[in-house]
């Protein structure tokens, strides 16, 4: 048996879901159905963590135990010919045999659009998330600084049926300016070794609103330590968020940080 991991990029707006679903059209039910016309295999693909209905991905990997005897520049291929056109393997290697998508992950990149001009922009509207009015990112940048660090996230997830370890390290929490179509841009990075079900959303819809001056950085310190979820904002729209990246042994932190923290197998969901 054989190891086989993949970089899966996929448009989420058409899925309902990365995981596989009964009813419903998701990003794990399109590869398995590829896979099994390739290989003739039924496999489950397992992958490092779950996006909801309408999030993106450039960086979601996924692996499985196969007794395929393709090469992996043919799994990458005919894969690729398989799939529809919003889910795409961008990288395909064969992995040690103890490789696990999920628990073998250091850390995770996720990033979320902004878009504050007056008026969207309609290629961008499955992507990016339209505000239509400035915000103070010096003000939004200051709150999200505290969030850096070894922290109970509870307050910024949704916790229904969850009886895990809601402590997480964030390793990276900014807002940058970036352009693209022309377009100016807020992206709000967020890194960390694994990530509760909306919490990056939930950041960003309390982040937002510190940067409308309806909260203070203050304040949204005391909705952080504070642990409740309903003092935090809203849960901001899944088209706006895309994982970036999942980050095993031998890959270095984005944005030049150093990882010296080790991980438990309690806070490696990824469940966005």
């Amino acid at each position: 048996m054989r190891t086989i991991a993949l970089r899966l990029a996929y448009d989420g707006t058409a899925f309902a879901g990365s995981q596989w679903q009964a009813n419903g059209r998701t990003v794990q039910g399109e590869l398995e159905a590829a896979w099994e016309r390739l290989t003739q295999e039924q496999r489950r693909w397992t992958l490092s963590g779950r996006t909801d209905a309408g999030v993106h991905a450039t960086g979601q990997v996924a692996h499985l135990s196969s007794a395929t005897h393709h090469s992996i520049e043919t799994i990458q291929r005919a894969l690729n010919a398989l799939l529809p056109d919003d889910l795409r393997v961008l990288a395909a290697w064969e992995a040690e045999a103890d490789f696990h998508a999920r628990f073998s992950a250091r850390w995770r990149h996720y990033r979320y659009l902004l878009d504050p001009s007056p008026v969207a922009l309609p290629l961008l509207r499955h992507t990016v998330y339209h505000i239509g009015h400035l915000l103070d990112v010096a003000a939004m940048q200051a709150a999200l600084a505290l969030l850096e660090g070894e922290h109970d996230f509870a307050a910024f997830a949704a916790l229904q049926g969850y009886s895990g370890s809601t402590i997480r390290r964030c390793y990276t929490a900014q807002c940058t300016p970036i352009t693209m179509l022309d377009r100016a841009l807020l992206a709000i990075e967020l890194v960390a070794n694994g990530f509760l079900r909306h919490m990056v959303r939930t950041i960003v819809g309390t982040v937002v609103l510190v940067g409308e001056g309806r909260l203070r950085e203050e304040a949204f310190g005391c909705i952080l330590t504070g642990r409740d979820r309903k003092q935090a904002g809203p849960t901001a729209a899944a088209h706006g968020l895309t994982l970036v990246a999942v980050g095993y042994a031998a890959d270095p932190l984005p944005f030049g940080r150093v990882d010296t923290s080790a991980v438990s197998r309690e806070q490696l969901s990824c469940e966005e």
